[in-house]
């Protein structure tokens, strides 16, 4: 069976990398779409696919969590993985890009499902701010609060994997990824050379892409003068290796495919004396080729 990979936004839906990479489905909020037509659209959706995966921020706005929840709940529907997602609106865009790539792989929708939150540990976030003075997702000092007033200043931010705020032009650029990223920028305000140049330069990234701010990048990042970017492996082959390199368990509730410690689509967690096979992550080697479907 097929996975469709389902995000809440159309600005979530990154251009695919290449002409095989498959789309993803764009599920409505409550004030766009009725309950009665969204039930009826997952439920096509399931009859065409077979299983879905939906990853949305997890700050999204409650009345979205619910219609998510409620959906699943009518169709009473173990094929449907509802995944929040702990990373700004752009990062969540790159990581539901890289299931897409996968879903042409050999894995389950199980284990698909649950590499969601293993890829996530690769996936730098951050964004370039003109104040910091309403960021509250990432702990910030009162000396950078106080330069938020200069006319002018700027601000670095990695918030994922370790939160890290810098001035821009004062500081040194956060700590690099240890490993090849490509990098995906959002500008929501015209000044991003920090990020297209600087950042860029000391990260070595190899290669730059352009895209559309998703809708709320201002909102997650406090300010709507921000630049959001994120880097993260592009190549599928490399995603394939971290996601098959991880053990595989039976789920002992629904019985599928698992990697880590919980169930993506039933959230049931492994057995105690199988907890110790929690999900680790494995360091991005080089490159087999990607099995095909």
């Amino acid at each position: 069976m097929t996975c469709a990979i389902a995000l809440t936004s159309p600005e979530l839906v990154l251009p695919p990398p290449d002409g095989q990479t498959p789309s993803a489905v764009v599920l409505k909020a409550p004030e766009n779409q009725p309950l009665e037509a969204a039930v009826s659209d997952t439920a096509a959706l399931l009859d065409q696919q077979g299983y879905l995966i939906a990853l949305f921020p997890a700050a999204s706005a409650p009345t979205l969590v619910r219609r998510l929840h409620t959906v699943r709940a009518v169709l009473e529907s173990d094929r449907i993985a509802l995944l929040p997602i702990d990373l700004p609106p752009l990062a969540v865009a790159v990581l539901a890009r890289q299931l897409r790539q996968l879903s042409m792989a050999d894995f389950s929708p199980g284990v698909l499902a649950c590499a969601a939150r293993l890829l996530a540990h690769y996936i730098y976030a951050g964004a370039q701010l003109g104040s910091v003075a309403r960021l509250e997702k990432v702990q910030v000092s009162m000396a950078a609060h106080v330069r938020s007033w200069v006319p002018g200043s700027q601000f670095g931010v990695l918030s994922h994997p370790t939160p890290h705020v810098v001035t821009v032009g004062r500081d040194a650029d956060p700590p690099a990824p240890g490993f090849t990223t490509q990098l995906t920028i959002a500008r929501g305000q015209p000044h991003a050379e920090w990020i297209t140049s600087s950042l860029a330069a000391a990260w070595r990234v190899s290669g730059v892409q352009e895209v559309p701010l998703p809708a709320e990048s201002a909102r997650w990042w406090g300010t709507p003068r921000v630049a959001e970017f994120a880097a993260a492996i592009p190549d599928p082959s490399v995603l394939y290796q971290l996601v098959a390199s991880v053990r595989r368990e039976e789920c002992h509730w629904c019985g599928l495919e698992l990697i880590g410690d919980r169930c993506a689509f039933c959230s049931s967690p492994l057995l105690r004396d199988e907890a110790p096979r929690a999900l680790a992550a494995p360091r991005p080697h080089t490159r087999p080729a990607l099995a095909a479907r």
